[in-house]
């Protein structure tokens, strides 16, 4: 008697099918995820050009879907569609059409009109992030693809939204969106794009709304593209914490939470910190564009805490909010020792029974590790943490299930006894 033919998995082939389509891209292995690095290529079509659309074949020559190739980038390929989907007008079109509606039926217009427009990855538009600003468009471009397609992008943006001048704000003094391109200089360097230099005596800043107060954007010198909308919920939720307390905004870059504990949150106190020199002074503009009182430091946070440890003091409510710590994934362990560090010193200034708002835009810092750094830095300044609530970016920074990155804020919400 024979034994029955055990099955077997299809042998590996060289390349894509006779039948492939160019320009193609052959890889090691298949994935779900909108990134594809230089190493898990195997093959290149020769027509295959820097910036354009490339069909992706899995290593049995089975088509993975379409996406932006860039040779020059260790993000090889960007993958914008899985299947046969073709990505013509029509798919552009219709990804605005679904990240426009998608901020439209959160009824953001009623509490803000600064907001994510386009989330990249989060969207399905890996490299491109959109960010609305009253009248002005600011978009943020990480990859060369994108970078070749903006003005494709951002028309058909604003045909989606409509002339600005029809938004009802009556100090508009714009007849159409304003447009504001950036990308940080390393990723133009490692994309292979050049934006053209923006003029320092050019006036790039705009005044946005967002519960009840009023913001000056700078859209081409702040960090990122000039506002965290990211944070705008859990800057109102702060708020209901902060009555008659003594604040600590830590790395407070324009002011937002600070503003919000004083004028939304009947706060006794704010002191507001940043390293910034530029960031500082444009939240003291804010605070007097909304006749508030808040003191602002300039200042290294480790520093001031340390300062503020010397000299006896703590405080009701401290939030801590610093810049990305881990770039890449090596630089994880030193980030998270950052993370470790920081904290320690802002539990020890929190007083007993106090609030401590702790956050992390580091995306490849995962949340568990993140809440076990803090439990690491409680432990580590003699202090019991009693965690209430865990809490990540505003809904206009949406989450796709096969890039667990683009969940990158974290905030937890922590009583320090």
């Amino acid at each position: 008697m024979h034994d029955a033919p055990k099955s077997r998995r299809p042998a590996e082939k060289s390349g894509p099918p006779k039948n492939a389509q160019s320009p193609w891209v052959s890889l090691r292995s298949g994935t779900n995820h909108p990134f594809i690095f230089k190493r898990m290529i195997r093959t290149v079509d020769p027509a295959a050009k820097s910036g354009e659309v490339v069909n992706i074949y899995d290593k049995f020559g089975h088509l993975l879907g379409r996406g932006l190739y860039n040779p020059g980038s260790n993000i090889a390929l960007r993958v914008l569609s899985h299947g046969d989907a073709p990505i013509d007008e029509s798919f552009w079109r219709d990804g605005i059409d679904r990240a426009v509606a998608l901020r439209e039926s959160l009824g953001l217009n009623n509490l803000t009109d600064a907001y994510r427009l386009v989330h990249a990855e989060g969207d399905g538009l890996s490299g491109l992030i959109v960010e609305r600003y009253g009248p002005a468009l600011v978009v943020e471009l990480f990859s060369l693809g994108m970078y070749k397609r903006v003005h494709q992008l951002v028309d058909l943006i604003k045909q989606r939204l409509g002339p600005a001048s029809s938004l009802e704000r009556p100090d508009d003094t714009f007849d159409d969106w304003r447009v504001i391109v950036r990308a940080d200089e390393k990723i133009q360097r490692l994309e292979g794009f050049k934006l053209p230099a923006v003029h320092e005596a050019d006036d790039q800043s705009v005044i946005i709304r967002e519960h009840g107060l009023r913001y000056r954007v700078d859209m081409t010198g702040g960090h990122k593209t000039g506002f965290f909308c990211d944070q705008r919920d859990n800057r109102l939720r702060l708020a209901q914490l902060c009555k008659g307390a003594r604040v600590l905004d830590l790395c407070c870059y324009t002011g937002g939470f600070g503003m919000c504990a004083k004028a939304l949150g009947d706060a006794a106190e704010v002191t507001s910190v940043d390293l910034d020199e530029n960031a500082l002074a444009l939240a003291t503009k804010n605070a007097n564009l909304n006749n508030l009182r808040i003191k602002h430091a300039h200042a290294d946070a480790f520093i001031y805490l340390r300062q503020m440890l010397d000299a006896g003091k703590q405080f009701d409510v401290v939030v801590c909010d610093p810049p990305k710590f881990a770039l890449s994934r090596t630089g994880v362990d030193e980030a998270s020792r950052k993370y470790n560090d920081l904290n320690t010193l802002a539990c020890r200034v929190v007083k007993p029974g106090g609030i401590l708002l702790t956050c992390s835009c580091s995306g490849l810092i995962y949340p568990n590790r993140f809440a076990d750094i803090i439990k690491a830095a409680a432990f580590r300044a003699e202090r019991r943490l009693q965690f209430f609530d865990r809490s990540g970016a505003a809904p206009d920074h949406p989450v796709m299930a096969n890039c667990p990155e683009s969940e990158y804020l974290k905030a937890l919400w922590c009583r320090v006894l």
